[in-house]
């Protein structure tokens, strides 16, 4: 197996380390517009080499987007048309579905497509930030299967066999939703948190001195890229939109029963919210 990774990045790396080291992938070939992340990626031996997206995609049995969000989308209509009358499968690693799903609408070589998102990251960005078993016992979501080839399908699936990932089947529209609120609102509450922290910094200096690990955790995700997810809130910003208006309805009731110093109301509210330990756990 000869495989290209679009985006030699966190998610990019990651897959290259683990589908190297677990026999999937003979060769990985590497395509990046960041000339230093192109670099890094061949010293560091996350791939053999590193080539321009149509030698890659001519070359390689697989082709993996790992890019952006947008750039995915940008570029899978003229991977599809590379890859026309051939046995080549393209995949894609995007937290974003409906936009990849309009993308591929239509294209002859729709089935030659598997939309795929591994569930799996963390707050750091680029080759460097690339590690071994990422992905083991996550979940990944495939979306519309049956828009794509069977033998499509089974590539994709023994890589995230290999990958020890757990598969759930969905349709793009219900994934972005679903997203929105597991994962894309926790990014943006955390860059929230992180301004109002830094607002108030700049007035008392030690804020952040007093700073414990409740705290750490909850900003943690306010390390993330800011090119991998600006586009993510742009491309999902239908339902996006939709969870930052329940949940800012869910502060303003806190707000509301603090300022009344409603004690009651308030525990009211957080053992309500403790039932999330049922659906974690």
């Amino acid at each position: 197996m000869k495989v290209a990774i679009i985006g030699i990045g966190l998610i990019g790396g990651s897959l290259a380390v683990d589908l190297r080291r677990r026999g999937f992938a003979d060769t990985i070939i590497g395509v990046d517009s960041n000339l230093h992340h192109r670099n890094i990626a061949k010293l560091c031996g996350l791939v053999d080499e590193t080539e321009n997206l149509e030698d890659a995609v001519s070359s390689c049995d697989l082709i993996i987007l790992s890019a952006p969000v947008n750039v995915n989308c940008a570029l899978l209509p003229s991977i599809l048309d590379m890859i026309d009358g051939t046995s080549k499968v393209v995949t894609d690693m995007g937290s974003t579905k409906a936009g990849m799903a309009a993308a591929s609408a239509g294209h002859r070589s729709r089935g030659r497509y598997v939309a795929a998102h591994p569930m799996a990251g963390t707050e750091y960005s680029g080759p460097l930030a690339a590690i071994g078993r990422l992905f083991d016992y996550k979940r990944a979501i495939i979306c519309d299967r049956e828009l794509s080839d069977n033998d499509a399908l089974e590539t994709i699936g023994s890589m995230l066999s290999v990958l020890n990932m757990k598969t759930v089947y969905m349709n793009s529209s219900d994934h972005d939703v679903h997203v929105a609120y597991v994962s894309h609102i926790s990014h943006i509450t955390s860059f929230s948190l992180a301004l109002s922290v830094l607002d108030k910094e700049h007035q008392e200096e030690n804020i952040l001195a007093l700073a414990g690990g409740g705290f750490e955790s909850t900003v943690r995700l306010a390390k993330s890229s800011s090119e991998t997810w600006a586009p993510i809130f742009v491309e999902n910003s239908e339902y996006i939109l939709e969870v930052m208006d329940t949940y800012i309805e869910k502060m303003n009731l806190f707000r509301k029963m603090i300022a009344e110093k409603d004690t009651a109301g308030l525990r009211k509210l957080m053992e309500e919210a403790n039932k999330i330990r049922k659906i974690l756990n």
